[in-house]
């Protein structure tokens, strides 16, 4: 990651922060560009939160809209939160339920045929430990790859750069801070494996 210098936190790096942001490293999140897609999303999201309990058709193509992939048969309950929405995509046969959050500041993953307990949170942006950058705004972000057939509990929380493989199930109010090999149970914080399916 590149590390602000006394010219500016990316001097002689010609990217856009958007670039720099989905390449994993180093940006700054108050940016015109990445103002409006956050805005594009939030309001996305606000028109399927309102529509879903009346409409669910109409609130699915909505969601369809904002988010990166919507897999056949996959079902999200309202309300849902989330960064851009279009570094998010849900398998097929997925169950969401409500109060999701995604920060999909870089790419989020959710394979078929999941289950997400309520109030769970997907968290890929990070900030510096050191005082500086991070009082510079700058940020970062590591995918989350969930894997087919994972079950996470109400309330786990799962941290950048963390792989669930499949079969998995996390434990209700876990969080998930390492990669969790497929097949097993995991609980507590920091999440550790418990036993094997």
């Amino acid at each position: 990651m590149a590390e602000p210098t006394a010219e500016g936190p990316f001097a002689g790096d010609p990217r856009t922060n958007r670039e720099r942001m989905l390449a994993g490293d180093l940006y700054v999140a108050e940016d015109p560009e990445l103002a409006r897609e956050l805005r594009r999303a939030t309001r996305l999201a606000d028109e399927f939160n309102a529509l879903a309990p009346r409409d669910p058709d109409a609130a699915r193509e909505i969601l369809a809209s904002l988010l990166g992939g919507l897999g056949d048969g996959a079902q999200v309950r309202a309300p849902i939160y989330m960064d851009y929405g279009a570094h998010l995509t849900i398998g097929a046969r997925t169950f969401v339920n409500f109060n999701l959050v995604a920060l999909d500041v870089a790419p989020i993953a959710i394979g078929d045929d999941c289950q997400l307990g309520p109030n769970v949170q997907l968290l890929t942006a990070y900030h510096p430990t050191e005082p500086e950058p991070r009082r510079a705004k700058l940020e970062a972000a590591a995918p989350i790859a969930i894997g087919d057939n994972v079950w996470l509990g109400g309330g786990a929380i799962v941290l950048p750069g963390v792989t669930i493989g499949d079969n998995s199930v996390i434990g209700a109010g876990a969080v998930v801070t390492a990669d969790i090999p497929a097949a097993v149970v995991a609980v507590g914080n920091p999440a550790r494996v418990v036993r094997s399916l």
